[in-house]
């Protein structure tokens, strides 16, 4: 990622606000830093959530093959 920042502005829950703003002062960091590491975390988590390309398509050409012996074991 490139070390330039981009500024923007957004809406937050004012007590969620304050807790990250406390986490900020505690830990001895600016609120951006971990506004920064939250969307961070949040990108690879919902990356790690979701199923790899590779693996859905064989999922799919597997249920097209066999789809109505799956239907016949589920029975």
């Amino acid at each position: 990622m490139s070390d330039m920042k981009q500024k923007f502005s957004t809406q937050v829950n004012p007590a969620i606000l304050q807790e990250v703003r406390a986490l900020a002062d505690a830990e001895g960091r600016q609120l951006q830093a971990l506004i920064e590491e939250a969307l961070a975390d949040l990108i690879e988590k919902r990356k790690q959530s979701s199923p790899r390309k590779h693996i859905m398509a064989h999922y799919k050409n597997s249920v097209e093959k066999f789809g109505p012996l799956y239907e016949r074991l589920a029975k």
